[in-house]
């Protein structure tokens, strides 16, 4: 049996779209973000919100985890198609950071559309608790620090190569049990990691 998606669709959708465009807004400030009960097990509570307010029958999605209970789940309340290559993907949620493919098996969008890229959706344990990452660019007043937690090797490698397809690239979401960062494809790691 699949469980319920958002208790009041409009006002919680409404809610957490606030804070992914918050987040957005704000690259490497976490923002608060209630989750959805009854989410699968393998998806945060946030993470399934995120899905509830982004996907939808035009936004294909890849995930690193193919267990039915999420893909009956995300098909059941979203109708977002599921594709199999991640360059395929409007949003791709990653369960598992480890995971993570490298960012360039993403869609980077094009020179005339870079808005048609894919949206990484990473879940971490913390925002906080990692090594830490010093982000520069717009939205960022002076430097703003990130500290996500577990991350790939190489991440800083992989963002400072997305950044130099500005304007295309990827765009992330780091997503903990509680809160989302985001790391836009403009911001530039300037230390760490």
């Amino acid at each position: 049996m699949i469980e319920a998606g958002f208790e009041n669709p409009v006002t919680e959708a409404q809610s957490t779209f606030r804070s992914i465009m918050d987040a957005t807004a704000r690259p490497g400030s976490p923002f608060s973000i209630a989750g959805v009960a009854g989410a699968p097990s393998s998806l945060y509570p946030s993470t399934a919100a995120i899905a509830l307010t982004l996907l939808d029958h035009d936004a294909p999605l890849w995930i690193d985890d193919p267990a039915d209970e999420v893909l009956n789940w995300v098909r059941f309340h979203t109708s977002a198609p599921v594709v199999t290559l991640a360059a395929d993907a409007a949003f791709a949620i990653v369960t598992r950071p480890q995971s993570l493919p490298p960012l360039g098996s993403f869609n980077p969008g094009t020179l005339d559309y870079p808005d048609v890229s894919t949206t990484v959706i990473v879940q971490v344990e913390t925002l906080t608790g990692g090594a830490p990452l010093t982000l520069a660019g717009p939205g960022i007043k002076g430097r703003q620090t990130l500290a996500p937690a577990p991350i790939p090797s190489g991440l800083t490698q992989q963002l400072d190569a997305n950044r130099a397809l500005f304007p295309r690239g990827i765009d992330l979401l780091f997503v903990s049990a509680g809160e989302v960062a985001a790391l836009p494809r403009s911001v530039r790691v300037v230390e760490g990691g």
